[in-house]
């Protein structure tokens, strides 16, 4: 059974910005977060898997379709939600479902009314005149009840109150629940991260620092505090130091180096989410 989504060797350039080499795979049943500083490449990925843009070189496959090939066919199997959506500003929500809702065979009637429900989206105002956070409630209630196997949002919590990001996380949660779809979500939003992911895919000014499983990463890394000052020798496994607080992804190795040295510490803990990632993004590995 070949993957729902796998890119192999994909570049592409913009201006004097170089995105890639990417290879990236994803199975069913898996929730993906891309993450990167700003300017990394995420929004620009996203783009390319929906041949929104054209790459430099390499291939993306959909369920085994080439996504630049003569076969569109891989497009009912996509759900996409842009950071922005450009030409909706005259249409009514009324007006874009009937529009879009036809589009998709498993289209979910009663996924969209419990979405506008729940975050109260008035159907009857063009969507120019709402404000940005319901523009994109708005906009993930026509994305997601499309039932495509794959999903790709692009920062969909942006302006959303927090009640209704808690709300989305449910629906998201739910939404998975038949085990053959997959989430890829470009996301700044640790909570989103946390809550969501089983895999963190990590971006670098349009670098791949790697595609990492999120509980192995939050094991991979340690804190130590030292009982004196850190050794002025480079300790196996350290990423970061500070005085006598160590911060390595390697503990094994660290601990392996502490005692055969008569290197005593005090405590160790484990690091956030959001330290990890940071660290990652500091270390720009490639």
């Amino acid at each position: 059974m070949w993957p729902l989504l796998d890119i192999s060797q994909l570049e592409k350039n913009i201006d004097d910005f170089h995105l890639g080499p990417i290879n990236l795979t994803i199975n069913s049943g898996t929730i993906t977060a891309l993450v990167g500083n700003n300017g990394s490449g995420k929004s620009t990925l996203l783009k390319l898997i929906m041949n929104l843009a054209q790459p430099k070189m390499g291939n993306i496959k959909i369920n085994n379709t080439f996504v630049h090939g003569d076969n569109e066919n891989w497009k009912q199997l996509v759900a996409y939600q842009p950071q922005t959506v450009i030409g909706w500003n005259h249409f009514t929500g009324n007006m874009l479902k009937k529009l879009i809702s036809p589009l998709y065979p498993n289209w979910d009637d009663v996924l969209f009314n419990r979405m506008v429900a729940l975050f109260d989206i008035p159907l009857h105002k063009k969507y120019g005149k709402l404000s940005q956070g319901v523009q994109q409630k708005l906009t993930l209630a026509l994305t997601i009840p499309r039932n495509a196997p794959l999903l790709l949002l692009d920062e969909p919590t942006a302006f959303m109150d927090i009640p209704s990001k808690n709300l989305l996380i449910d629906i998201l949660v739910d939404w998975m629940e038949p085990g053959d779809r997959s989430i890829l979500i470009a996301s700044h939003q640790i909570d989103d991260i946390k809550k969501l992911s089983d895999y963190i895919y990590v971006l670098h000014n349009g670098n791949e620092i790697g595609h990492f499983e999120k509980e192995d990463l939050t094991e991979q890394y340690a804190r130590y505090w030292l009982s004196d000052d850190l050794p002025k020798d480079y300790i196996n496994g350290e990423v970061w130091r500070e005085r006598n607080v160590l911060i390595s992804d390697k503990p094994e190795d660290t601990e392996i180096y502490l005692n055969e040295n008569n290197v005593n510490w005090t405590n160790r803990n484990s690091l956030e989410m959001e330290e990890i990632i940071t660290l990652l993004l500091r270390s720009n590995k490639k």
